[in-house]
This record gives C-alpha cells, sequence and structure tokens, in this order.
C-alpha cells in the first residue's frame, strides 16, 4: 500500500499484477491499481481531472490526462472517500507510476493533490525498481 496526503486529501494506492491479462512471451505485461481518496479537510471537493506518469523499466515515460476518473468527477464531503480501480499495461516487467488530481472546493478554489509513486513489479521482474 502506497500513501500520500496532500491539502488534508489522503490518497491509497495498491498495485497488483494481473497475470491473466499479461503475456511476458510477447512483452505484454498488465497491472490493475486500486485508488481511495479520502476527503479530511472541512471542505466539500470535486475531482476535477488526472495526470498519470507511468514510466517502465527502461526508464521510457507515458503521459496520460483526462476529465475524472473512470468517467466520474466525485464530489466530497468532509469525512467521504471515493475508491475506483483501473488499470496500466507495460512493455516490460516492472515500472512505476506517479500523478496528481486537480480538484476545486465548494469556494471555487482549485488546487492539486499528489498520487505517491507506486511500483509496478510482476514475477517476471528481475530486480525490483522500487
Amino acid at each position: 500500500m502506497y500513501e500520500k496526503t496532500t491539502a488534508k486529501m489522503r490518497v491509497r494506492v495498491r498495485p497488483e499484477y494481473l497475470e491473466d491479462h499479461s503475456d511476458p512471451s510477447e512483452g505484454r505485461y498488465f497491472w490493475a491499481y486500486h485508488i481511495e481518496i479520502v476527503n479530511e479537510g472541512d471542505r466539500t471537493v470535486k475531482l476535477l481531472s488526472r495526470y498519470w506518469r507511468i514510466t517502465d523499466a527502461f526508464g521510457r515515460a507515458e503521459e496520460v490526462r483526462g476529465s475524472g476518473v473512470v468517467g466520474k468527477q466525485p464530489v466530497l464531503k468532509p469525512g467521504e472517500s471515493f475508491s475506483y480501480s483501473s488499470g496500466a499495461p507495460l512493455p516490460t516487467a516492472s515500472g512505476f507510476m506517479v500523478g496528481r488530481y486537480q480538484m476545486v472546493r465548494d469556494d471555487g478554489g482549485r488546487f492539486e493533490i499528489d498520487i505517491p509513486a507506486f511500483s509496478l513489479d510482476s514475477p517476471w521482474a528481475s530486480e525490483s525498481i522500487h
């Protein structure tokens, strides 16, 4: 489990290698990642967009930006949480991801929260990179 708190917003990440969606002989490795976002502040917030930087074992990086997460822009009142799962493919047996969410408070103020860097390690990786 990876965890980071920014601006009273806690983000927890649990990556999971999906063997049944991967084919190492073809250079395809696939992970699911499960995320929980917890509003530990005293204002209602809405998640507007996401940014990911996905890096493979050779240091090649891909950037992904988009509106919301899994087709949603969740609104979180103080003390509420939102959980979702998504996935990421890599051409190597290991890598890592890091990112951020753009949020807006109920007063219109925008801010970003960090998604902690997390390791994507398969049983095929010769060694973990994180």
